[in-house]
């Protein structure tokens, strides 16, 4: 660890800096910004600023730039989040979708890649908040999950852990045909694919979830039943865009609701769930851990992205504590330090654990970082007040 936030990048990272094709994206290197939600979207419509803060990471040679999430065209899709006020973007409208157009065309311009991180809060939604506050919250079994170890404030707690009436079957199919609208939005303004929030409690991970998923119907039971709408929504965003546009996975074993969840306790269960997503048309999948290089499972040092290549044969990508010291819970509530753990990462690509690097909070703290990582230029420090900018 150096002073104030400074990363020295040696040779042994230049396979960092190396073009890879993910799902047919060609990206000129292995970075990708990850999502990170921003809420300076008012009325769903993406502020002018939004273009501009993409326009600078995209310029700081980014590989891939995943959005903050945008809600779907659903209308529980969004509401009042634990970490925000409810600003989040949607791609559904000729307002927001003329605004997407231009935050696109910023990225290109600059030679970025970018995709939307397409999103439904689903469970984690505040009854009664968003753009359609009279809609209620989506929910596979109306149950919020556990309590204990939630990583929400109490108040918000008490707005979400009551019960609601389960999904019925006409609105299941309601909202897969909202995912498949959005993804079509994104094709048409220009986007370079799709990536879907199948992560940290939200909808699509509530029905994967056991906690979450107690239905007896065909969307509940074992594992790979429980992962029928993910691949749902996977095959009908696939139908409504194209057989070569990218789509990206994330999934992830912690959730906001119970920060130590696991949804898979072997390999065995991972690869019930990943199986059904692959065979549905994931191109690459996106391992969501609180930190890249701690083991997924007992008797091996394979991080969840490693096991989820191994099994699948799909493209990966790490995120979690690269560039910093603390992971995302732990970086609220102690010190934080900008680290050098190019060199764990750039050692587990070559062997072929995973492909791509997911960076959030690094990147939310300084935009050239890619760059001054290479250059060995010192990086902006870890601040909280960056979470409440565009910078």
């Amino acid at each position: 660890m150096r002073d104030k936030g400074e990363i020295l990048v040696g040779a042994d990272t230049d396979i960092l800096f190396t073009p890879f094709d993910a799902g047919g994206l060609t990206l000129r290197n292995r970075f990708v910004m990850a999502p990170m939600t921003r809420n300076f979207s008012p009325g769903g419509i993406p502020s002018p600023g939004v273009a501009d803060y993409y326009r600078r990471r995209a310029a700081a040679d980014v590989g891939l730039i995943v959005t903050e999430g945008v809600g779907v065209d659903h209308p529980a899709a969004l509401g009042r989040e634990s970490v925000g006020g409810g600003a989040s973007p949607v791609l559904h409208g000729e307002t927001a979708l003329a605004r997407w157009r231009e935050v696109v065309a910023a990225a290109h311009e600059e030679g970025g890649k970018i995709v939307p991180q397409l999103w439904h809060q689903g469970v984690i939604r505040a009854p009664g908040t968003g753009y359609h506050p009279e809609a209620p919250s989506a929910r596979p079994s109306g149950t919020w999950g556990p309590t204990e170890g939630a990583m929400v404030p109490p108040d918000y707690l008490e707005l979400v852990r009551q019960d609601t009436a389960p999904l019925t079957e006409s609105e299941i199919g309601d909202i897969i045909a909202g995912f498949a609208r959005s993804a079509a939005n994104a094709r048409a303004v220009g986007f370079d694919g799709v990536a879907l929030h199948g992560a940290h409690g939200y909808l699509i991970d509530s029905f994967i979830w056991q906690q979450t998923n107690r239905r007896a119907d065909g969307w509940g039971g074992d594992l790979p039943a429980r992962a029928r709408f993910a691949a749902e929504v996977i095959r009908a965003v696939r139908a409504a865009t194209a057989p070569d546009f990218p789509i990206v996975f994330r999934f992830s074993q912690w959730k906001l609701q119970d920060y130590d969840a696991r949804i898979a306790a072997t390999p065995a269960e991972l690869e019930a769930l990943l199986a059904p997503l692959v065979d549905a048309g994931v191109d690459v999948l996106d391992a969501s851990t609180r930190i890249f290089t701690r083991p997924a499972f007992e008797g091996s040092d394979l991080g969840l992205a490693g096991w989820a290549k191994k099994l699948t044969g799909k493209p990966t990508m790490a995120v979690g504590g690269v560039g910093l010291d603390k992971d995302l819970q732990s970086s609220f509530a102690q010190p934080t330090v900008m680290t050098d753990n190019l060199a764990l990462v750039a050692e587990r690509v070559a062997k072929g654990e995973f492909d791509l690097v997911g960076v959030g909070r690094a990147l939310l703290m300084d935009a050239q970082w890619v760059r001054r990582t290479r250059e060995g230029q010192a990086v902006n420090p870890f601040r909280l007040e960056a979470y409440g900018s565009l910078d």
